[in-house]
């Protein structure tokens, strides 16, 4: 049986990432990313799909870059519209056939073997297997459902907790408070948010956002010059001074990596929410560039750290320095784009991120 006429009976549980894609508005990837793909060193010539596999890892396993993995799929347009499911258990194997290599899963047996779970009696219930992520999205699931980055003007008119019933000095859940600012057809469910770090672009000094630190999520009750909110889930202890905004629904992820078309050059300015003491794979950072330099989701850069200047072999004077080459060390990818900042996830990197290191079109 083709994979694309069991597709009506899956539940809802099971993702597709080239669905995922097809949300991304079926990018057109660069001529960079055609280049000749480069194999690992030793790459397998079959691997079965385990549970907590993401295509990333999977990719890791053959490609030299992981990120990739739509090139040595040899995705298409028409491909992304019928999309492919991997499960754990699926056997895939890599294809030198075509003159290219390509990854294909071993035949249709396995996948008989899948299809016979699916029956109409089942239908509605939760699938025992569940189709394997791009990217291990529950690291980004904080960073998706917040405002997170607001600027100079929505932080300064954004209305405020100005008092609490019985004059309680923290709010939490199922607690009264009175706002002043909010505006009737903004909805009735906002964040509650408290001002964090300022971003800085380290180059030219500008002030390129705020961070919004959440607190929970508030609903008015009633509305007018001051209006009476519930706290309906404090995540963080509120109190006066804290402001409320409107949290617009985030669409779901378009995770399908590639690389910018044009050269992007800029640098990690802050790790992601609590500060940390060694920035390392899998952790969120945030960069200096947004919409306004054209980054986007799914934009793959690689990391950049400066070598120190050296004296060259057999030179005698010691003011005769020699810039090395940048050090690459590992690659990130956006998740999340706001006009002049971005955040993006640490995929793999052979040393500690620091703050101010460069990231880079790879």
């Amino acid at each position: 049986m083709e994979r694309e006429k069991w597709e009506p009976g899956m539940v809802k549980a099971i993702v597709s990432f080239a669905a995922l894609a097809l949300l991304a508005g079926l990018h057109s990837f660069p001529a960079a990313a055609q280049d000749e793909l480069v194999l690992t060193e030793s790459p397998p010539e079959r691997y079965v799909v385990v549970k907590g596999d993401t295509l990333w890892d999977i990719s890791a396993r053959f490609l030299r870059d992981p990120w990739r993995w739509p090139d040595i799929w040899g995705l298409n347009r028409d491909q992304i519209r019928n999309p492919h499911w991997i499960y754990p258990g699926d056997v895939i194997v890599l294809d030198f056939s075509g003159g290219t290599p390509r990854l294909r899963f071993e035949g249709d047996r396995d996948w008989e073997l899948l299809t016979q779970r699916l029956s109409p009696r089942i239908r509605t219930e939760t699938l025992p297997l569940s189709a394997i992520q791009s990217i291990p999205a529950a690291k980004l699931q904080a960073f998706v459902s917040q405002p997170l980055i607001v600027d100079e003007y929505e932080l300064a008119n954004a209305p405020r907790i100005i008092a609490t019933q019985e004059d309680r000095v923290v709010l939490g859940t199922g607690d009264i408070a009175f706002v002043k600012g909010l505006v009737l057809d903004q909805g009735s469910e906002f964040k509650v948010v408290r001002p964090g770090k300022t971003f800085i672009d380290p180059d030219t000094g500008e002030t390129l956002g705020y961070e919004a630190i959440n607190l929970g999520e508030a609903q008015v009750r009633e509305f007018g010059e001051i209006s009476t909110v519930q706290i309906t889930n404090a995540l963080r202890e509120m109190a006066p001074g804290d402001r409320l905004i409107y949290a617009a629904p985030v669409s779901a992820m378009p995770y399908m990596p590639h690389a910018p078309a044009g050269m992007v050059r800029g640098r990690i300015i802050a790790p992601a929410g609590e500060s940390v003491s060694e920035i390392g794979p899998l952790q969120v950072v945030v960069l200096n560039r947004g919409t306004r330099e054209g980054i986007e989701t799914g934009h793959v850069l690689a990391l950049y750290r400066s070598r120190p200047s050296v004296q060259p072999a057999g030179s005698t004077d010691p003011r005769e320095r020699v810039n090395l080459p940048d050090e690459r060390y590992g690659v990130v990818f956006v998740f999340r784009v706001f006009e002049r900042v971005s955040y993006a996830l640490v995929m793999n990197s052979t040393r500690p991120v620091n703050v101010l290191d460069a990231v880079r079109t790879p």
